[in-house]
């Protein structure tokens, strides 16, 4: 940490710490396998299928990676329950907390919460799937928002998919200027960058092993 990124903002600045979800807590992605855990194998691949000329057009970058997750988003989510996947979010939760999540991610949290500073998850996957993971992590939940009509989830964004620029956007709308804050961030991919420029202590892939950090870098 360089001593001079302390010393911006306000000398009596808040402590925002604001931490990515899939990759930098977690070990691997968790919106696809929490899908395939909620709707069980068959119905998972079976819809995946209607997936596959979407990825291949994604591949040769003829749509782009939030046209993509909106069609994942459109073929899974149209019609659900809101009650039901968060049902199963909370199971998923349970489930899976021992092997996803990152130890040392973990500690880094629980150390930013003890310390008094406001801490948040920002994350591209859907806040109704994230939200079990922000309470048990006891801290707040920024995430992409699924459009909800009279309890049942319509396949639909509200707003955009929380990621790249919108992730400070979305900072911004919930805590307000964030020059007024001492930022911290905590990033793990392209879709984080932006966040990470914004903030005054930025660490990239930092649970990440320094071996698997090298080969990511190299």
């Amino acid at each position: 940490m360089n001593p001079d990124m302390l010393e911006a903002g306000p000398a009596d600045a808040k402590v925002l710490s604001v931490f990515d979800f899939d990759g930098t807590l977690t070990h691997h992605d968790s919106f696809v396998p929490f899908l395939k855990f909620a709707f069980g194998p068959g119905e998972f691949y079976g819809r995946m299928l209607k997936l596959a000329v979407p990825g291949l057009r994604f591949l040769v970058r003829q749509i782009s990676r939030d046209e993509l997750k909106a069609q994942l988003i459109r073929t899974f989510m149209t019609g659900v329950e809101k009650a039901w996947v968060q049902q199963k979010a909370q199971a998923y939760c349970q489930k899976t907390w021992p092997r996803l999540m990152r130890p040392t991610g973990l500690q880094s949290v629980a150390d930013e919460v003890k310390s008094g500073a406001v801490v948040t998850l920002c994350s591209a996957s859907p806040a109704l799937v994230l939200q079990p993971f922000a309470d048990r992590l006891g801290i707040k939940l920024i995430g992409t928002e699924l459009e909800v009509v009279d309890g049942v989830l319509t396949g639909k964004l509200t707003g955009n998919n929380c990621r790249c620029e919108n992730k400070v956007l979305r900072l911004e709308a919930v805590y307000g200027d964030l020059g007024e804050y001492r930022l911290r961030a905590w990033g793990d991919t392209r879709g984080d960058r932006e966040l990470l420029a914004a903030a005054q202590d930025a660490h990239f892939r930092h649970f990440h092993s320094k071996k698997k950090r090298a080969r990511l870098q190299g």
